[in-house]
């Protein structure tokens, strides 16, 4: 036989498999209308785990994991379609309808707003870039930010999430796991530092430079013509201006924005100094409540999947089957849990889709700890 008698071959057989996968369909609409009859859920764990063992049990050496992966994706799917015939609906699912049916229809222009450092930092920024007419409130930690959300000081929290060329804020995605709150909204912020002085101070003089841990590494090769030089690590780049400015040294300098300068009445030694100049930091801007406001196209998701062998492979190959891309994918260790480890997932994805819905169905039933965080506009 030549090849193409051989796709012939296969193509007779994907018919046969098609018309098969129909019919267990109709029958898994029998077992809904059971199921809907006798007030039983549609997951029933230990009969899928019973099933899966006795499926590869039958086979031998590699057709047993094609024959796991196989029936793990057709069980999803058989679930699905009981959980839609039943017209039962998750938790999430519910609580994203009443959410889109309450927010407003237009983003707010005006809210008191938390930012973690001082006037002049890349959070401000943000928060300018988001509201027209914000009032701003300032704390010195990320934590500081999750806190006044939670104990009701303020409407609005504004925190960097991840930048393009030092990677993610580990900080925030690990008190991320700590607060309840959601995403209402985010932006990209570019990313400009500058090495700033107090007036008069001449760039051989400087001994020491303070800044933001994620600034100093994203200036990492221009600090390298600095040999002596001490680095310090401060809570936020405009605070480190703000010491300066405040300094009675003559050897400081700090990595600020450019907004900095006036604002502190500093000088510029050099600028633009980062060693990327396509360099943006992505700000999310957190709320207590589950705000949804329409042109929703991202959405961020967080859960813990079991120990097990190919149990994030399930939770990913939900995504392709339903064609929705998977733009960030951040795994952070839980605190005081030996390897177990928090998921982070960004999807871009309408939250009005049927492919949306669904997902939201599917992922309630087959992961831990699953939390919807939030779907909103990102602003570029």
């Amino acid at each position: 036989m030549d090849l193409k008698d051989l796709r012939v071959e296969i193509d007779a057989i994907d018919t046969d498999i098609i018309a098969l996968l129909e019919k267990r369909i109709t029958v898994a609409d029998k077992v809904a209308q059971y199921k809907e009859a006798n007030n039983l859920p549609v997951l029933d764990a230990i009969r899928e785990r019973q099933k899966l063992h006795d499926l590869t049990d039958s086979c031998e050496g590699s057709m047993k994991s094609y024959v796991r992966s196989l029936y793990s994706v057709i069980f999803d799917i058989s679930r699905d379609h009981q959980l839609k015939k039943m017209g039962q609906t998750t938790k999430s699912i519910t609580i994203i309808q009443t959410a889109i049916k309450d927010t407003p229809q237009l983003f707010p222009e005006e809210a008191d707003i938390m930012c973690q450092g001082t006037w002049g930092s890349y959070s401000q920024q943000a928060c300018d870039k988001m509201f027209q007419t914000p009032k701003i409130l300032f704390v010195k930690t990320f934590e500081g930010v999750f806190s006044a959300i939670e104990k009701g000081l303020c409407k609005y929290g504004i925190l960097p999430l991840e930048n393009s060329t030092a990677g993610s804020v580990n900080q925030v995605y690990d008190l991320m796991h700590q607060y309840n709150f959601h995403i209402v909204r985010s932006a990209r912020v570019k990313i400009d530092h500058n090495l700033l002085v107090k007036k008069g101070v001449k760039k051989e003089a400087i001994k020491e430079i303070i800044s933001h841990e994620q600034a100093i590494a994203q200036c990492e090769n221009y600090l390298k013509q600095f040999p002596n030089l001490k680095i310090t690590v401060c809570e936020n780049t405009a605070l480190a201006a703000e010491m300066v400015s405040k300094s009675d040294r003559d050897d400081l300098a700090a990595l600020s924005s450019s907004e900095c300068i006036n604002l502190y009445n500093l000088q510029c030694i050099d600028a633009s100094v980062q060693d990327s100049g396509n360099n943006y930091t992505r700000f999310i801007c957190i709320a207590k409540n589950l705000e949804i406001y329409p042109g929703a196209d991202k959405t961020s998701l967080m859960m813990k999947v079991s120990h097990q062998p190919g149990s994030l492979y399930k939770i990913l190959s939900r995504f392709f089957l339903l064609g929705i891309n998977l733009s960030k994918l951040e795994s952070r260790p839980v605190a005081d849990r030996d390897f177990e480890f928090m998921f982070y997932f960004d999807i871009d994805t309408s939250v009005y889709s049927e492919s949306f819905l669904q997902l939201m169905s599917e992922l309630n039933t087959i992961s831990e700890d699953f939390r919807y965080l939030g779907s909103y506009l990102e602003i570029i």
